[in-house]
């Protein structure tokens, strides 16, 4: 049970420097422009696509409850089509917007840039809610499906989430930054340490009752 608890304890570690690399790298990234959306990208940095916006479809994802001064206000995160010159489309999570019916907002006319993060397609398998295609509601971030219900054939298999600052009021909220994953493995780390700690002092405990009673 000892070399067990100090076998996590040191996996934790490595997983502890490993989380902490790449929080350095996506911070870096965070202050760098977006590059040109490469073959292979990550979630972690930031990337620019450009295409036109098909301007008169949009779909809903998640339902979301926003507190305002005002009271709760139920909304989702926005998704328009943005045609590239190779005929795909891309799904483009604007950011969260108030309302229960998705609706398209005014967007430029001709080739425009969009910038932010990528997000692939997600599966929570049988315990996601149930999506409504016929409606362009979907509770699952599933580009290909999303881009289907609105009529598209081709569809790109990542979601662009797009950053920015808070919009004027009554726009879509975008993300306001890069997503960067927790990192809780140094508390995990010392958890099992001092469980390997723990062990040998009971051990301690045990062999000194045994050697004063060996019966």
């Amino acid at each position: 049970m000892f070399c067990l608890l100090i076998a996590l304890g040191v996996w934790q570690v490595h997983r502890w420097h490993y989380k902490d690399r790449i929080q350095r790298e996506i911070a870096a990234a965070q202050l760098r422009p977006p590059i040109p959306l490469p073959d292979r990208p990550t979630p972690y940095q930031k990337v620019a696509i450009t295409g036109r916006w098909v301007a008169d479809k949009a779909a809903f994802f998640g339902d979301q409850i926003r507190n305002s001064p005002g009271g709760e206000l139920q909304g989702a995160q926005l998704i328009m089509p943005l045609q590239r010159e190779n005929g795909d489309a891309v799904m483009v999570d604007l950011g969260w917007v108030e309302g229960k019916i998705p609706r398209p907002i005014p967007v430029p006319a001709g080739t425009a840039m969009v910038s932010g993060y990528i997000q692939k397609a997600q599966n929570f398998g049988p315990f996601a809610a149930k999506s409504d295609a016929a409606r362009k509601i979907f509770y699952t971030l599933d580009p290909v499906k999303i881009g289907a219900a609105m009529g598209f054939g081709h569809v790109a298999p990542y979601t662009l989430i797009v950053l920015g600052p808070k919009p004027i009021a009554g726009g879509p909220i975008p993300a306001a930054s890069l997503p960067e994953p927790p990192n809780n493995s140094q508390q995990y780390a010392f958890t099992w340490f001092g469980l390997a700690i723990v062990v040998v002092i009971e051990f301690i405990f045990f062999a000194r009752k045994r050697l004063r009673d060996p019966a």
